[in-house]
């Protein structure tokens, strides 16, 4: 009995360490998220700290009130915009590469687990791509692809994957959740002057989007806990998610700015204030039900396990894109460019949180102004705390900006999923 106990120990410790890992990888490369564009690789770099310093194509994006300043009504293309986040909230690649392999000790098991914060296992997904995108005067145009999801696993099931079930154990998915997106924005944006005295201008701004909805995901219900006794296992739970394939809506977003003096200027955006996607294509709920009493290893399979999915036709129903509101500070001139934001989300979705982001950031144009270098730090929200970094050629009119994150420190070790941004097009 001994031997087969020590057995099934190094079997267990084996299975729940290869679990780990591929639960790690996937985190780490498929599948937190921010209001800032992902598609700017200014932005990107500078941590998202860029709602006061955008100008043409990119006050589209970030403050449409910019485009109202007389000295931000430039003319332009950008040709291409890509940005990609995707990201977890608790292992970074030095994780993954410690632990690829390796059988997992309980030193190895609590140092995991304490990575995870008690609200669970976030993992989110923030894509834009854009093209042929246009600023002239007080206006902006822009068409972009977005894909947003965020995934949540309860800690009881991190627990459950590390440690398996001991007796006594009760295992709760309540708390967990499921949100995705993916859609084609439309837009125009404009600014106007409200008032001028001076150096100083305040201006208004907004931007108006068709939305055409490519596909959508989420949880609505989901209950469920399983607890161990000496008897048996027993437990019960539910999920309920619907799931459309098309739809169309519009968003609004609004702006204002201050431009304080030629060095400093403030402004504030909120993201989506209105919004309505109405999906009436392929409109399907889906649902898994589940319960067991007193199952043990003897009689697991028998008819101890009530089970029941179903996938039904559904109404056509309506989504909102969550509202997101971002307050900033820009010194925009000289060759040392910085700026300050603070991102508040007023619920949480894909692509929003309700935990406020705090996000600094410095551009340096010194020696060679067609060389631009960038930095950022940003912490708070659903995302990791993280550094960031960029750079660009400037030729002319030509631009190609670059931008990468990286984790807690400077290392790319330490990042806790992959976040890369490019960036190109031409100023008149």
């Amino acid at each position: 009995m001994i031997e087969i106990m020590k057995k099934y120990k190094i079997v267990r410790n084996r299975v729940f360490g290869a679990v780990a890992v591929i639960t790690m990888a996937l985190l780490l490369m498929s599948s937190s998220t921010s209001a800032a564009s992902q598609s700017s690789a200014r932005s990107v770099a500078m941590g998202g700290a860029y709602t006061s310093l955008a100008t043409g194509v990119e006050a589209y994006r970030n403050n449409p009130a910019n485009l109202g300043f007389d000295g931000n009504q430039r003319s332009g293309i950008e040709i291409v915009g890509f940005g990609a986040n995707i990201s977890n909230n608790s292992f970074s690649l030095d994780d993954y590469n410690n632990y690829t392999g390796a059988v997992l000790t309980s030193n190895d098991k609590e140092y995991l687990l304490d990575r995870v914060p008690d609200d669970g296992l976030d993992i989110s997904a923030d894509i834009e791509a854009s093209a042929i995108s246009l600023s002239f005067g007080s206006f902006a145009f822009s068409v972009s692809g977005i894909g947003q999801a965020d995934v949540n696993l309860n800690k009881d099931i991190i627990n459950l994957i590390f440690d398996g079930n001991t007796f006594g154990d009760t295992i709760n998915v309540t708390g967990s959740y499921s949100d995705a997106i993916g859609y084609i924005a439309a837009g125009v944006s404009y600014g106007l002057p409200v008032y001028t005295l001076g150096t100083r201008q305040l201006t208004v701004g907004a931007t108006a989007k068709y939305i055409r909805g490519l596909g959508m995901e989420q949880v609505v219900e989901l209950e469920g806990l399983a607890a161990t006794y000496e008897t048996g296992f027993a437990g019960e739970g539910h999920v309920v998610a619907r799931t459309a394939t098309g739809g169309s809506g519009f968003a609004l977003d609004v702006g204002a700015a201050l431009q304080l003096s030629d060095d400093y200027t403030v402004g504030a955006r909120i993201k989506n204030m209105l919004s309505t996607i109405s999906w009436t294509s392929g409109t399907e709920e889906h649902g898994y039900l589940f319960s067991f009493d007193t199952m043990t290893v003897d009689n697991m399979d028998e008819d101890y396990v009530v089970s029941e999915d179903y996938s039904n036709d559904i109404p056509s129903f309506s989504t909102n894109l969550p509202a997101v509101m971002n307050v900033g500070v820009a010194n925009t001139s000289g060759k040392l460019l910085w700026a300050v934001d603070w991102e508040q989300g007023f619920r949480r979705a894909a692509g929003a949180s309700k935990k406020p982001r705090l996000a600094a950031g410095v551009e340096w144009a010194g020696l060679l102004r067609m060389f631009p270098l960038r930095a950022g730090f940003a912490t708070g929200g659903s995302k990791t705390t993280a550094f960031s970094f960029g750079t660009g050629v400037h030729l002319g009119g030509f631009y190609v900006d670059i931008a990468t994150v990286t984790g807690k420190s400077l290392s790319p070790s330490s990042s806790k999923g992959l976040n890369v941004a490019l960036s190109t097009g031409i100023n008149f």
